[in-house]
């Protein structure tokens, strides 16, 4: 108990030194003239926070570990002082000592070690901040089962329970304070993000959990040549102990090890892209976590070229057995290989078509599109007064649009950073919120983009973005092309209907039932009647030439037809004036 205490205290302490420090440098000196003075030593202090951070998330484990490796993943928006310090924090998590780890495993299996499995390495393959990994050997009898030799078993940390217990507590402490602080409160349920990270970490910490999901996600992939999951040993898999096929291979962030496979990083990066934006974007089920820990690039015998992407199949890759069936299949010489599905997302349809729109705006460079997207997604609230935010949007894409990581690093650092002051006081003065299920699309996104721009420095995420635009831009444009016609019909149809409506209000002028008090009113009248009709003219036309305009493309024939016959209106529309006075003439 007195150890839950001091952990409890420690993440509360560290917390409110930060928002202290953050509340004097960010808001208060700058109230005082001293914004100059407070950014000139941002850096160094960012720097100082991320170090007593790293040693505290390394000393207390836990969720902690997973604070620090999301913000380890942010190479595309954290300097690369504070990146570098966190970095380290998928690797240093320290074992557990093995005869606690197998008096755990010995009691969720109800056997000793030695008769679950033919061998069992004692030193761990992985050590993770909620369990760790070790290499073993099936027995025969379970070899013989699953056709499977080689297995890695992941046991879960003695006590880690109590830990993620302790660590949500202090952050719901944490979220508890945030949510008092006007400026916060007012952009973010700092509460219901807590929650949200709450129900995953649960989850995580739950094997039969974590196995349905791989189970699933290799389901989903079972065609697609790129990606492999491994496969679920369901005999020795309890809540706490998880027993797979053994498909580790070369880090996907390993670069030295890849250029020595022959395999090129560039390639990796934007299939590891596209692998990324085909769970989130067309399949709605992605994993959340993909760090550089959690992903493998294998190399496959009997494939092609390395270098060349393979475009999207129907569903993704395969788990473990795919590497025999689809391994011959096209595509690179290499599989992604995903593991750890404990912390796996879902985007609901609605939410994935506003995504898509994003999208869309985003590889259009389209900065209204893209706020009315925000909005649509619900990051932004309807009641938002947009207008400053769509210049911005739209100065963002005009100056920086279409450049990568490496080409933003050559922009004038002042410019930049004016940019950004700019950019964050249009940003502060609006009513952001994260809907449901968001935390961990950006959560995957990020990570996505840090590992790209590790892989290659010159990776340009819109040339990965580009693929899913034109195919979006194009189901669109079908879509357009058919709300066009209901749009020029509906005109037409309206048109149509307005020569009798004028009619009518004539034959009551003639049937006096409406007054008419002198000739100069009869005169306006008939100028009103001849402007109508050259109004619906005027309708007619746009409506025949956009309409013939959208389907030339689909139809060439009909289009060059409605596009002459729009002709017939257009010229009333524009003589049916002249004509009409030199007819009174």
């Amino acid at each position: 108990m007195t150890n839950t205490r001091r952990r409890y205290r420690r993440i509360l302490r560290f917390a409110a030194r930060v928002i202290v420090q953050t509340w004097w440098f960010e808001l208060v000196l700058p109230r005082f003239g001293l914004a100059k003075a407070a950014a000139n030593g941002r850096a160094a202090r960012l720097t100082g926070v991320a170090r007593r951070f790293h040693d505290l998330a390394v000393d207390l484990g836990g969720l902690m570990i997973k604070v620090g490796q999301y913000m380890s993943s942010r190479l595309d928006v954290l300097p690369p002082e504070i990146t570098r310090e966190l970095a380290g924090l998928q690797d240093e998590v320290p074992p557990v000592p093995f005869d606690d780890l197998r008096a755990l495993a010995e009691h969720e299996l109800r056997m000793p070690l030695e008769r679950a499995y033919t061998s069992f390495d004692a030193d761990p393959l992985a050590a993770a901040s909620l369990g760790q990994a070790h290499r073993a050997r099936l027995s025969p009898m379970d070899a013989a089962d699953t056709g499977l030799d080689d297995a890695v078993v992941k046991v879960q940390r003695p006590g880690i329970e109590t830990i993620v217990d302790v660590d949500l507590a202090a952050l719901r402490r944490i979220a508890g304070w945030l949510s008092r602080v006007r400026f916060v409160a007012r952009r973010v349920n700092a509460p219901a993000l807590v929650e949200e990270f709450a129900a995953t970490s649960l989850e995580e910490i739950d094997y039969l959990h974590e196995a349905q999901n791989a189970v699933r996600f290799a389901e989903a992939f079972a065609d697609d040549p790129r990606v492999a999951a491994p496969e679920v040993v369901w005999e020795r898999t309890t809540r706490r102990v998880l027993t797979l096929a053994d498909v580790t291979a070369i880090k996907i962030n390993d670069r030295d090890a890849l250029i020595a496979a022959g395999i090129d990083p560039k390639a990796v990066a934007h299939e590891f892209a596209a692998v990324m934006f085909d769970q989130l974007f067309r399949d709605g089920y992605f994993h959340a976590d993909p760090h550089p820990g959690n992903i493998f690039v294998t190399p496959v015998k009997g494939r092609a070229d390395a270098s060349e992407p393979v475009p999207a199949a129907g569903a993704g890759g395969s788990g473990a057995s795919a590497q025999s069936s689809a391994g011959a299949a096209a595509g690179p010489a290499w599989q992604l290989t995903f593991i750890d599905f404990g912390m796996m997302g879902e985007v609901p349809d609605g939410l994935r078509r506003g995504l898509q729109e994003l999208l869309i705006a985003v590889a259009a460079r389209d900065g209204k599109r893209m706020v009315r997207s925000i909005q649509d997604v619900g990051v932004l609230l309807p009641s938002a007064e947009t207008a400053e935010l769509e210049r911005a949007m739209t100065e963002l894409f005009a100056r920086f649009g279409g450049m990568g990581f490496a080409e933003l690093q050559q922009v004038d650092e002042r410019e930049l950073r004016r940019f950004a002051i700019e950019f964050g006081e249009v940003v502060r003065g609006l009513p952001f919120q994260l809907p449901d299920n968001f935390l961990l699309i950006i959560r995957a996104m990020s990570l996505t983009s840090g590992m790209c721009s590790s892989l290659d420095p010159e990776f340009n995420i819109w040339d990965a973005v580009e693929p899913y635009a034109a195919k979006l831009l194009a189901d669109e444009r079908g879509n357009l092309i058919q709300a066009f016609g209901k749009e020029a019909w509906s005109q037409v149809t309206t048109a149509a209907r307005l020569p009798g409506r004028v009619d009518a209000l004539v034959t009551r002028f003639e049937e006096g039932r409406v007054a008419v008090a002198t000739p100069a009113l009869e005169r306006r009248v008939a100028r009103l009647e001849r402007l109508g009709r050259r109004l619906v003219s005027a309708v007619v036309f746009v409506g025949l030439f956009v309409g013939g305009l959208l389907l030339r493309g689909e139809a060439p024939v009909w289009g060059w037809v409605l596009v002459g016959v729009s002709a017939l209106p257009l010229l009333h529309a524009v003589l049916g004036g002249v004509l009409g006075r030199r007819g009174r003439e």
